[in-house]
């Protein structure tokens, strides 16, 4: 006896299957269920994902750029090229902003559908229902542990793996380090520039502007490392689930017979004709009686 989901031999010694999970005799996908398409919505979250680490390093970076204004404000004793490095600073910033939305609303969607497929595997244990893939995400407090937990169970079922994968904790650690660092290293930035001269006239003015930009550079690198890992180890998971289930739920469909030609195909029929009258024989010849 073999497995419908992943195939191996399984024994009526156990109640399920040693690799899956699955109980014995249950199918793949339980028919009743309704099941989602996650390969291609995965695709499109893992580009945004993408694109917003690129962008947020560029982000980061930008103070390289403050720190050459600085420097040229300095020689020229001009303030105008600091305005110009918060303009490029507001510029670069609008797409990483736009990345950044969309990367969130993809994989909050990828999410619930992974999660709702789950409930369609037999032998799948999840421990929230299908609406935190989408609540832990948006709930105060409840952001910091639903979607790791959510994504935990999609993982283990999807993978059919006993516990959850170290990938998944990889992930949430470097999102929560981007995610916080971030946060608090841009009101540091707030208060250090509230700080610094509106106008400077003399040396000192423009070294506080060329320091500022350098200290910057220094507290984003953490969230910026962080951004990255994330968004790599995000970009597998998402590839490995998406790869596992899209897998499952092909194996569930239904097999169309192979054979030598197509069958023929039945033409309704028409109103039943009366049946034709049954032909008449005449009546043999009588020969009389010989003398």
């Amino acid at each position: 006896m073999h497995c419908q989901t992943c195939g191996d031999a399984t024994s009526s010694e156990h109640n399920e299957c040693p690799r899956c999970h699955t109980p014995l005799g249950q199918p793949a996908v339980t028919p009743s269920l309704p099941t989602y398409r996650v390969r291609g919505i995965g695709l499109a979250a893992s580009i945004a994902v993408g694109a917003t680490a690129v962008l947020f390093l560029v982000v980061a970076l930008v103070p390289l750029v403050g720190m050459a204004m600085a420097r040229k404000a300095a020689a020229d004793h001009n303030p105008d090229p600091l305005l110009g490095a918060v303009i490029v600073e507001v510029v670069l910033s609008l797409p990483m902003l736009a990345a950044y939305v969309t990367a969130a609303v993809l994989v909050i969607i990828w999410t619930w559908r992974a999660r709702k497929n789950t409930d369609a595997f037999p032998g799948a244990l999840p421990s929230l229902g299908a609406g935190w893939a989408i609540a832990g995400w948006l709930v105060p407090f409840a952001n910091f542990v639903v979607p790791v937990r959510v994504v935990a169970n999609v993982a283990r079922d999807s993978l059919w793996r006993r516990f959850t994968p170290t990938l998944v904790y990889g992930w949430w650690t470097a999102w929560l380090v981007f995610s916080v660092g971030e946060r608090l290293m841009s009101r540091l930035d707030s208060r250090a520039y509230d700080k610094l001269p509106e106008t400077p006239f003399n040396d000192a003015g423009y070294q506080a502007y060329l320091d500022y930009y350098r200290d910057s550079l220094l507290r984003h690198a953490v969230p910026a490392v962080g951004c990255v890992v994330a968004a790599v180890a995000l970009i597998v998971l998402i590839r490995q689930i998406s790869a596992a289930q899209e897998a499952r739920i092909a194996r569930a469909l239904p097999t169309w017979p192979t054979a030598q030609g197509w069958p023929a195909v039945a033409v309704p029929a028409g109103p039943a004709l009366p049946p034709p009258p049954a032909p008449v024989t005449p009546p043999a010849p009588v020969t009389p009686p010989s003398p």
